[in-house]
């Protein structure tokens, strides 16, 4: 591929302007010293040794510079090859600046063919002093589809990029606006890279790669820019000069030149112990000078020694500093004398503090023989009411450590370890000591708590592992239940159901034992019906699952659990509903493992008001159809959406399963369902519900279903309504499969002792 030089596009004159006019600031008259007799300056820019200007005012011809006075204002010149004007000279940080053509290629409107030029070349080869900056330099390619590359005097690759345009969307023919991608000059119509070390001769290549070859203008289609270029510039220029959208879009204005910063050094020699070996040549003449390495191991170059400032390439070019001048610089607001290479700072005499520090001496404190001896007694009496107070606080801790080895004991604990340790594996289950519970809760906040239930307090808490949790802090416990406490906590940990909350663990060091449940989300099913702000919906079918899944929590811990086990507290303020409202059944503050000698009585009917059996309030004996006693009114609350006990009503009206057998007397229980029930369920399922209801609040405990018959129960009901042929009423068959049994009416038949009347004067001691 041929290539073509057009220089032609470029950076604006003001851009070019702006840029000099930062970079040329005066450098202080110490660091500029030139040979006696040839000229400081050129324009603005100084000239300092071994840089020169003339005949003998340079350290050798790689330092030799020209300045033209003949334009306005000055220009200075590097003698290289191609002849290069400078823009700023740095002693101190061995860097040149000069300004440099891009080579471009662009395309003539209305033309077959583009105008060409020979390729050129860029070099300082002539010089060994100068090297292309690899820090400050990036070669960049501007204009697509553009390949950019420069190579060495051999042809060899040396760096390069590619860049690409963006083509206009076909739905918006005519419209040349593309959206432009974040970032400056990171692939389209920009591109940069880095260039290699050691680099002072390179020639740029640009390549059309669109479909692999270049393309005439004929070719060019949307998306293209007339113009292409490929240079080396300082990469500061992309961020405060180059402009996409002003570049590509101005129709006159042109890269005249842009900024390219040079690494310059004595490089007759690689670095400076082979320098300092010939003291003739050697580059460092001051006394107070030391000579280091160039970053790419090409040369040396020198600096003054810390304390002096100068020019080192001098015989006596670093001269002390007077750091006493300069407290804003070296930070001495004390008494400062100057020494050579450094300088002293104290606090006046009578002061004492910081000097370094702006007002930081400050007046000494008169203190007096007195003062030190009340000072010192001062300390020895701290001293010894502290040792007090730590001997006192570890009196204090070892005792409540006894105290929690002797809770952790009377808890059950040693026992619960065993149990643990001889089945094999814990199963998720832990013993939290207290420390870890209070870190969980913020020492049991307020605004941790979740709710206050009969046996306690429950507050929500994040492990140290961030596993967030429900921590039950109960009330009290009965000596008995202290015994059976390991025992029932071991079966417990066990339990593991997916509509059962998780037991994770308890704390035994404390009076009452500590309880730690897996934490749901959505709060619990009272809420859900009755709260604040109740579900304004809430549809047969999901009603149906939220009870069958409770229905097999508790069928699981009656018939699946090994001892069964009676949860003594069935109500909808302890089952509990996850992200996706799936049934949990908790709390079992209340939970008995099942008797093994009938004989078995409670000393303390526990329960809440409402969900009780009338048995267990007359024997005083749970059994498992005390749960499901309390489940059917869990159930008449998901249908009628009424609470199980209203006190501030009328007596009649107080109990919800009284309402609801006494309505049943009369033919009016479907009265008393919610709605949105009555309207979603058919006749047959009203029938099939009714029946199970009054199965399950039957006064008569024997006459109730097992758990495990009702939750088949309603699984079987809730795929009736579910099935297809559900309000077809010619398919007697298939709803006869569906529900299990002969279609039939029933005909309750209730008697006065079925119903429970709460009556003024009957009084029940309960644990609410």
């Amino acid at each position: 591929m041929s290539e073509i030089r057009h220089l032609h596009a470029g950076v604006a004159i003001s851009a070019v302007v702006l840029l000099l006019g930062m970079v040329l600031a005066p450098a202080t008259p110490a660091s500029a010293q030139p040979l006696p007799g040839c000229p400081d300056k050129c324009g603005n820019i100084s000239i300092p040794y071994p840089f020169g200007i003339g005949a003998g005012c340079a350290r050798d011809d790689g330092f030799n510079l020209d300045c033209s006075d003949s334009v306005s204002p000055p220009r200075l010149t590097l003698q290289f090859e191609q002849p290069q004007q400078m823009v700023s000279l740095s002693l101190a940080d061995g860097e040149a600046r000069v300004l440099l053509k891009p080579e471009s290629k662009c395309y003539q409107p209305r033309r077959s063919r583009s105008s060409d030029v020979p390729t050129s070349y860029t070099s300082i080869n002539g010089s060994s002093t100068y090297r292309y900056s690899p820090e400050k330099n990036r070669l960049v390619a501007l204009g697509c589809p553009n390949l950019g590359y420069i190579v060495d005097g051999s042809g060899n690759y040396v760096s390069g990029c590619m860049s690409a345009c963006r083509r206009p969307s076909p739905s918006s023919p005519g419209n040349d606006t593309v959206p432009r991608l974040p970032g400056r000059c990171t692939g389209e119509r920009c591109c940069q890279s880095i260039i290699p070390p050691t680099l002072n001769f390179y020639v740029p290549r640009m390549f059309n790669f669109e479909n692999g070859t270049a393309a005439a203008d004929d070719e060019l289609r949307g998306g293209t820019t007339p113009c292409r270029y490929v240079f080396l510039v300082e990469h500061t220029w992309i961020d405060t000069v180059y402009d996409d959208r002003k570049d590509f879009n101005r129709s006159n204005g042109h890269f005249e030149a842009v900024p390219v910063v040079l690494d310059w050094a004595i490089r007759d020699v690689y670095n400076c112990s082979a320098a300092m070996r010939n003291k003739t040549a050697y580059a460092c003449r001051s006394a107070h000078s030391v000579c280091f390495n160039t970053s790419d191991r090409q040369g040396y170059r020198c600096n003054c020694s810390e304390g002096y400032e100068g020019n080192p390439y001098l015989d006596g070019g670093c001269t002390d500093i007077n750091e006493c001048l300069r407290p804003e610089k070296y930070g001495c607001y004390g008494d400062c004398t100057n020494m050579l290479g450094s300088h002293t700072c104290v606090c006046p005499p009578g002061t004492s503090g910081n000097p370094t520090d702006r007002n930081g001496c400050h007046p000494k404190d008169n203190f007096t023989l007195a003062l030190k001896v009340v000072t010192g007694v001062c300390v020895g009496v701290f001293l010894l009411v502290f040792m007090c107070f730590w001997l006192y606080l570890g009196l204090q801790k070892r005792k409540l450590i006894r105290t929690k080895q002797k809770f952790f004991e009377h808890n059950g604990g040693v026992i619960l370890q065993q149990q643990m340790h001889s089945a094999g594996g814990t199963h998720g289950f832990r013993i939290f000591s207290t420390e870890e519970l209070k870190r969980a809760t913020h020492n049991f906040a307020s605004d941790r708590v979740l709710g206050c239930g009969g046996h306690g307090v429950v507050y929500k808490g994040v492990l140290e592992d961030k596993t967030v949790v429900a921590i039950k802090k109960s009330k009290m416990m009965e000596e008995a239940e202290t015994k059976e406490f390991a025992r029932e906590m071991f079966i417990l940990s066990q339990i593991n159901h997916r509509n059962v909350v998780k037991l994770l663990g308890c704390c035994l060091e404390v009076e009452v034992p500590m309880l730690v449940y897996e934490f749901v989300s959505n709060g619990t099913l009272y809420h859900y019906i009755h709260g604040k702000e109740p579900k304004a919906d809430i549809p047969l079918d999901t009603r149906l699952r939220i009870a069958a899944e409770s229905a097999e929590a508790l069928s699981y811990m009656h018939s699946s659990a090994s001892p069964p086990i009676l949860h003594g507290d069935v109500k909808t303020a302890n089952i509990l509903l996850d992200d996706k409202f799936n049934a949990k059944v908790s709390d079992f503050g209340a939970s008995k493992l099942a008797p093994t000698d009938e004989a078995e009585i409670a000393t303390l009917v526990q329960g809440t008001c409402g969900y009780l059996d009338p048995e267990y309030l007359m024997t005083c004996q749970l059994t498992d159809k005390s749960d499901v006693y309390s489940f059917g009114v869990v159930m008449l609350e998901l249908l009628t959406r009424k609470k199980a006990l209203y006190l501030d009503g009328p007596e009649e009206n107080r109990s919800l399963v009284s309402c609801f057998t006494t309505a049943m007397k009369v033919g009016r229980h479907q009265e008393l369902l919610d709605s949105q029930v009555r309207n979603e369920m058919s006749a047959e399922m009203l029938e099939e519900i009714t029946y199970l209801l009054m199965r399950c609040i039957s006064m008569n405990g024997e006459e109730r279903p097992t758990m495990k018959e009702v939750a088949e129960r309603l699984e079987m009901l809730r795929r009736y309504q579910q099935h297809p042929w559900a309000e077809a009423e010619d398919n007697a068959e298939e709803i006869e499969s569906l529900l299990g049994r002969e279609q039939q009416n029933a005909n309750y038949q209730l008697e006065q002792q079925n119903v429970l009347y709460l009556k003024e004067g009957r009084n029940y001691t309960f644990s609410m």
